[in-house]
């Protein structure tokens, strides 16, 4: 996916906790970035966050995550991490994401959230104010699935 397909990014540098003894960031903080990305996404559409959606006893539960290395990104490195949604579902979301430094794309992934109510652990429609909100945030409409 292009760079410029994405309509929000969140920026960080790598720490040094967070890499081997090459420089490399461990693989596993790349979903962690990932995770940090799109909590900032999800405030910058100002849909509930999760504390309000816990009050209402459904949330939004990860159901997948993929990452696809194509470079390492290494200690002190600012990343940009774009966010964009792709699609929904009945009850689910998709989200591609992207890492990268200045013009080189690092990282691909995909992560899907199902809404869920909270007390039974069984997926609810996800609400048609978000999948509109979520559709005017977005450069390119998301797909249904």
């Amino acid at each position: 996916m292009a760079r410029e397909d994405f309509n929000f990014f969140h920026s960080l540098r790598v720490r040094w906790a967070e890499v081997d003894m090459q420089g490399i960031v461990f693989n596993g903080h790349y979903l962690t970035y990932f995770d940090v990305a799109f909590t900032e996404y999800w405030r910058a559409t100002g849909l509930p966050g999760v504390v309000e959606q816990a009050r209402e006893g459904r949330e939004m539960f990860a159901r997948k995550a993929t990452i696809e290395y194509q470079s390492p990104a290494r200690f002190d490195d600012v990343v940009d991490i774009g966010v964009r949604c792709a699609g929904f579902g009945k009850s689910s979301v998709r989200f591609i994401l992207e890492i990268h430094l200045g013009e080189q794309h690092l990282i691909s992934g995909e992560l899907v959230y199902v809404y869920a109510d909270t007390a039974v652990r069984k997926s609810v429609p996800l609400p048609e104010a978000w999948r509109e909100v979520m559709t005017r945030f977005e450069k390119f409409a998301p797909l249904a699935a």
